[in-house]
């Protein structure tokens, strides 16, 4: 894992001139995939399945982590504009309602974000060879955090995401399997019994949610 973010940090901080100077693009309106998540020092890790609604601003993530040789199944439905996560538990029809205390997440680059580096991923002898990226960077207030992103040049496609917070330390987000669409939109709206749950006093972020 430490292998893993040494060579997306390379990659992420390695600058291309272009040019152009980039500009701010917006992830696809809704767009479905996979992820995998570690920790700096490797000792958790995650593989989770998203659905992403950048208009409604709502993520949901089947996630599997992995710490200290144990499995956790969880079930996350992320709902920024009302600033709050569910944990969700079909099995036992539960739920557990948290707030959420910032409006970072690694599907879209914030307002305030200034890039950092434009890349090709592969060869770079011509178009086809290579992946054009760009990488923003920006801080997270809220949480004393920083991030970079990074999106294909072209269509914004999240590609890997470099995020830090104090309590955490640095986690890598790479993305693949990355398709236009979500197939069932039912599943971006909270289930009956979780409105009514009661909010939890721990404030969280996308990061803290996961793991």
């Amino acid at each position: 894992m430490k292998t893993l973010l040494a060579l997306c940090s390379v990659l992420l901080l390695t600058g291309r001139c272009s040019a152009q100077t980039p500009q701010k693009c917006q992830t696809p309106r809704l767009l479905s995939g996979s992820m995998s998540l570690s920790t700096e020092d490797g000792q958790i890790w995650a593989v989770a399945k998203y659905l992403y609604d950048a208009l409604g601003q709502r993520i949901r993530l089947w996630e599997t982590v992995h710490v200290q040789n144990r499995s956790i199944h969880v079930d996350l439905l992320f709902l920024f504009k009302k600033g709050v996560v569910y944990t969700i538990d079909d099995r036992n029809q539960t739920c557990q309602k948290n707030p959420l205390h910032v409006q970072f997440h690694p599907f879209h680059i914030p307002h305030n974000a200034s890039l950092q580096s434009q890349v090709i991923l592969g060869g770079s002898s011509s178009r086809k060879e290579g992946l054009l990226v760009n990488t923003w960077k920006g801080d997270v207030p809220e949480t004393g955090g920083k991030y970079l992103v990074t999106v294909t040049e072209y269509g914004c496609f999240p590609v890997c995401t470099l995020y830090y917070s104090a309590r955490i330390g640095w986690i890598v987000t790479t993305y693949f399997n990355a398709v236009k669409g979500i197939g069932d939109p039912e599943q971006m709206i909270p289930p009956p019994f979780c409105p009514a749950a009661e909010t939890k006093d721990e404030k969280l972020d996308f990061f803290s949610a996961l793991f």
